[in-house]
């Protein structure tokens, strides 16, 4: 099963470093968060990828591939070039496709979707990780038979609160996850037939596609309660 990796956007509140790279190729420790992603996958036995390029693509191709090999044009990514990568001992099939500089979220899927020749496929975003179980919220996607099945979690807290009276400090909390609000966690399950309801680059996935298949009870969510974090 593939999964499908959106990796082309401009990063601008990252505006600094990504003048310079990419945002999936930020670092978190002594990798970028894009290799984190994918060893999300292929540590439930995923290693067929496709990354949807954009902004600064070219810098991701060339952290994937050997150094004599030769890094493809735009125009010819158009159409998908493929590389075998070794990552945490497994073998990795990844399909780089540039899918436009100015593309939305959804122009990027419907592009990238071209190159998926299952029903199903895994969808997630270059900039986001989480100790997600794969194979659960696979499970919940097979059992509700919706097009799409989204990954649910709790908002992080942007400040701890104090609870005061009198100039005493009553209660000090460290901010902690809203329990009662749940958001996008950006790791999807999707239907191949729902890339019919994206119109075009222009698209926002999370507007109008994923709302009006709400309003069809066709999207439905895998609550996941551990961590989770975009950057």
């Amino acid at each position: 099963m593939k999964a499908i990796i959106l990796a082309g956007g401009f990063g601008s509140r990252l505006d600094d470093i990504t003048k310079v790279i990419p945002k999936p190729l930020v670092k978190i420790g002594k990798h970028p968060i894009l290799l984190h992603v994918l060893k999300i996958y292929i540590h439930y036995g995923y290693t067929d990828f496709i990354i949807a390029l954009g902004y600064k693509g070219d810098k991701i191709v060339k952290f994937f591939k050997k150094k004599n090999e030769r890094t493809p044009t735009n125009k010819e990514l158009i159409k998908g070039h493929t590389i075998f990568h070794k990552i945490k001992k497994r073998i990795c099939k990844i399909t780089f496709v540039h899918t436009g500089y100015n593309s939305l979220t959804g122009g990027r899927l419907k592009r990238a979707s071209k190159l998926v020749d299952e029903d199903e496929f895994f969808l997630t975003y270059g900039d986001g990780l989480a100790d997600i179980n794969l194979k659960k919220l696979l499970k919940v996607h097979k059992k509700n038979k919706t097009l799409v099945t989204i990954t649910a979690v709790n908002p992080p807290a942007r400040f701890g609160e104090l609870k005061i009276n009198k100039n005493k400090v009553l209660k000090f909390s460290e901010k902690k996850p809203i329990k009662n609000s749940w958001i996008n966690g950006g790791f999807f399950v999707m239907k191949k037939k729902f890339i019919k309801k994206i119109k075009d680059d222009k698209t926002i996935l999370e507007r109008e596609p994923l709302e009006n298949i709400t309003k069809s009870g066709e999207l439905s969510a895998y609550k996941h309660h551990g961590f989770w974090q975009c950057m």
